[in-house]
C-alpha cells in the first residue's frame, strides 16, 4: 500500500511538473491540457478507469463528457460550460471530472448510442446514473448550452448512494 501511495504521488509530481511545463512554454496557443478547452482551473482525469477510481475512493460522482473536436455542437457546449462560472466550480468541486474525444469499451457509457456531444454520470458506487438525462428522448445524454442549468441540478447526486 505504501508503495502504491509513493508511486501515485510519483506520477502525480510528474504531472504536474509537465503541465507546469506546458503552461510556462504557452504563447499565443493555449497549452492542449486534458481540460482540452473545458476548463483549465477543474481536475481533469485522463482515462475512464483513474475516473471509477477516484470517484469510489472520494465518494464523488464522475461526470464524463463525449465530444469531438470538430464537432460544432460540442464546440458551442464547451464554450458555455467553460465561460460558466458556477458550472466551473461546481466540476471542480462536486465531481471527479472526465472527458473523451473517443468512446470506452464500457458500453453503460453509450446505452442509448454513440453520438456527441454527451454527458454522463457515474455516482460513487460506480452505477452509470440513467435517471439523470438531457431533454432529448432519441439522445437521452445530449445537453445543448442553454440545456446546461439542467446539468447544474445533476449535483444533487446522492452521493451515499453507495
Amino acid at each position: 500500500m505504501m508503495l502504491h501511495s509513493a508511486m501515485v504521488l510519483c506520477l502525480l509530481l510528474v504531472a504536474v511538473s509537465s503541465n507546469l511545463a506546458i503552461a510556462i512554454k504557452k504563447e499565443k496557443r493555449p497549452p492542449q491540457t486534458l481540460s482540452r478547452g473545458w476548463g483549465d482551473d477543474i481536475t481533469w482525469v485522463q482515462t475512464y478507469e483513474e475516473g471509477l477510481f477516484y470517484a469510489h475512493k472520494s465518494k464523488k460522482p464522475l461526470m464524463v463528457i463525449h465530444h469531438l473536436e470538430d464537432c460544432q455542437y460540442c464546440q458551442a457546449l464547451k464554450q458555455v460550460f467553460a465561460q460558466n462560472e458556477e458550472i466551473q466550480e461546481m466540476a471542480q468541486n462536486k465531481f471527479i471530472m472526465l472527458n473523451l474525444m473517443h468512446e470506452t469499451t464500457d458500453k453503460n457509457l453509450s446505452p442509448d448510442g454513440q453520438y456527441v456531444p454527451r454527458i454522463m454520470f457515474v455516482d460513487p458506487s460506480l452505477t452509470v446514473r440513467a435517471d439523470i438525462v438531457g431533454r432529448y428522448s432519441n439522445r437521452l445524454y445530449t445537453y445543448e448550452p442553454q440545456d446546461l442549468p439542467l446539468c447544474k441540478y445533476s449535483q444533487t447526486i446522492d452521493s451515499g448512494h453507495s
